[in-house]
């Protein structure tokens, strides 16, 4: 198949492509730059040179390819738009990336009890509305002749396969460690988040691309763990004897903004993939979120 993918230079992006081309998958990729579109063309993926603002350059490849992917940005509905719009009546099939933070709760570092899965009815917080109201609407366009699809992947780890070999939060704890010679983390770092690792995710796309319905909704994840487990495992990858230390709102929102820390470094979220286990056949596998620290994976992270 001929696709056209969005944040082909990031670490999803990046990594998706890689794994839909050992597929046999042709792939041109949204890059926002001349040197971004060389560095993935070594990697085989054809650059078209473009921002998500640009309603008219997505539409194009969209038309063109036998289905899309988007995986740049959770929650900008333009290009959401402008792609659903091109792909009305193709019967193509159109994966978007979310993010399980839309079922996250701003716990300030505590821990508690909710686990939802594709089925559980929830109301998202404050600083997650407007991606859940985006998500809503992707699969109400399941009656619009194009195959609209959701992937809501949890904490990602793991080494990427493309431009961008790292993910977000676990590089974040990463710096601050080495930056205060003391792992960090926001409140008691008992909030829990379920994870995922980067190879099992690639295949969950490929998936999906393959077998999804229209109005399909998955969760990715194969365990959890708090940020306090977290933080004490790269305490012990950086030989820091395994101590944390907590931070307060300010002290979170100074390392990593306001937002991030309230909606992911000091939130809950916890999910559990069913419908891509039972529906899609996905069976995870990869090395824990722990282990792939402490074997030094991210040792030259951040």
């Amino acid at each position: 198949m001929d696709i056209f993918l969005t944040g082909a230079a990031g670490y999803i992006g990046g990594s998706v492509a890689a794994g839909l081309r050992a597929a046999g998958h042709r792939v041109a990729g949204l890059v926002r730059s001349e040197a971004q579109g060389e560095a993935v063309q070594a990697r085989g993926i054809t650059p078209v040179v473009g921002t998500l603002d640009d309603a008219a350059i997505l539409a194009e490849a969209a038309r063109r390819a036998d289905a899309v992917i988007n995986a740049a940005n959770a929650d900008h509905e333009p290009a959401v738009r402008a792609l659903t719009a091109a792909l009305a009546g193709s019967g193509k099939p159109f994966l978007h990336t979310s993010g399980s933070s839309v079922v996250g709760t701003q716990a300030g570092g505590r821990k508690l009890d909710a686990i939802y899965d594709e089925t559980t009815p929830f109301t998202p917080s404050p600083g997650r509305a407007a991606r859940a109201a985006l998500n809503a609407a992707i699969l109400a366009q399941r009656d619009r002749g194009f195959r609209p699809i959701i992937i809501c992947p949890s904490l990602i780890y793991g080494l990427g396969h493309g431009v961008a070999p790292h993910s977000m939060q676990v590089p974040w704890l990463i710096a601050t460690a080495r930056k205060h010679g003391v792992a960090r983390h926001f409140g008691p770092g008992e909030n829990i988040w379920s994870n995922v690792h980067i190879d099992d995710l690639v295949r969950l796309y490929l998936l999906a691309l393959e077998r999804a319905p229209a109005g399909g909704f998955y969760f990715a994840e194969n365990g959890e763990a708090s940020m306090k487990q977290l933080c004490q495992a790269i305490s012990r990858m950086l030989g820091l004897g395994g101590s944390t230390q907590p931070m307060s709102l300010a002290e979170a929102a100074a390392e990593w903004g306001e937002a991030a820390a309230l909606n992911t470094m000091g939130s809950n979220s916890r999910v559990r993939a069913v419908a891509a286990r039972r529906e899609l056949g996905w069976a995870p596998g990869g090395v824990s979120v722990i282990e792939e620290i402490e074997r030094g994976c991210y040792r030259a992270a951040a």
